[in-house]
């Protein structure tokens, strides 16, 4: 997927064949700012600059239902767990620090909560869906509750830098020597990511892991600092941001360090091991 927000407009692929959608589609007329897919991808949700949250079907890329907020605008969206129609949910993050729950059987907003007092960031459903995280620029992480809208903790290790993404998945922690039925990850723009091994229903939450990757180049605007587990083997952790080479880094949580360096555009540069 590639988003243009400059011009609102979004070239969708799949897989590798790069031919699934032909042409441009007009999703909005003001700046998105996320897009998402749903866990069984048979939908996709976007938020613009605008206040509006639009889910869209990925068959017929025709509109299912808006959500629209005024006055303020949307950073960031995200699906609940279950993409059943019945119970499936959109969270979204506003530039007032204010989170709002939608249902798209109801097609009305369920909940507001406001766990921060600046813009939202970055938001994400935990992968059991008993919790919402979502982080503000000031960098505070908040874990929320969709059921009663209680701020539940919050976490301050990126505090004064912005959290550009959050991610969550089911992994039982035991395998890294802590207690936990799920992990999760925040990037920050100062390229720092945390790993964190969960158990919400216990109340448990400890770090597994801290990355710090190098800084270069403040002078100029920077990329976002991106990390994402391997979908294939969770205790890989994938990061790109700005560095002297453009690469995305391979880092284990087992080795506790980046095994390979993959170039964009070039090839791959294997890291040596420990000694």
């Amino acid at each position: 997927m590639i988003k243009d927000s400059s011009s609102c407009i979004f070239l969708l692929w799949v897989g590798f064949s790069k031919t699934v959608f032909k042409g441009q589609k007009h999703f909005s007329s003001a700046q998105v700012n996320d897009v998402v897919f749903s866990s069984d991808e048979s939908h996709f949700a976007t938020c613009s600059e605008d206040g509006s949250v639009r889910v869209w079907s990925t068959i017929s890329y025709e509109l299912v239902v808006q959500f629209q907020v005024l006055t303020q605008a949307c950073a960031c969206v995200c699906w609940s767990p279950c993409s059943n129609k019945d119970d499936a949910r959109v969270a979204a993050g506003y530039s007032d620090g204010t989170l709002r729950i939608f249902s798209l059987a109801s097609t009305e907003m369920e909940m507001k909560l406001q766990p921060h007092h600046t813009s939202v960031s970055s938001i994400q459903y935990s992968s059991t869906g008993h919790v919402i995280l979502s982080a503000g620029n000031n960098g505070l992480v908040a874990v929320s509750s969709p059921v009663n809208g209680a701020t539940l903790r919050v976490f301050s290790d990126h505090k004064r830098a912005t959290v550009t993404t959050i991610q969550c998945v089911n992994e039982e922690c035991k395998n890294f020597g802590v207690e936990g039925n799920e992990m999760w990850l925040a990037a920050g723009s100062d390229r720092r990511v945390s790993v964190w091994a969960a158990d919400w229903l216990k109340e448990k939450c400890d770090l597994l892991d801290w990355l710090t990757f190098p800084i270069y180049d403040l002078a100029h605007i920077l990329p976002p600092s991106l990390a994402a587990f391997c979908p294939s083997d969770h205790s890989l952790v994938i990061y790109t941001g700005y560095a002297a080479e453009k690469e995305l880094s391979f880092y284990s949580l087992v080795k506790k360090q980046v095994c390979v360096a993959l170039l964009v555009g070039g090839s791959s540069k294997a890291k040596p091991e420990n000694t």
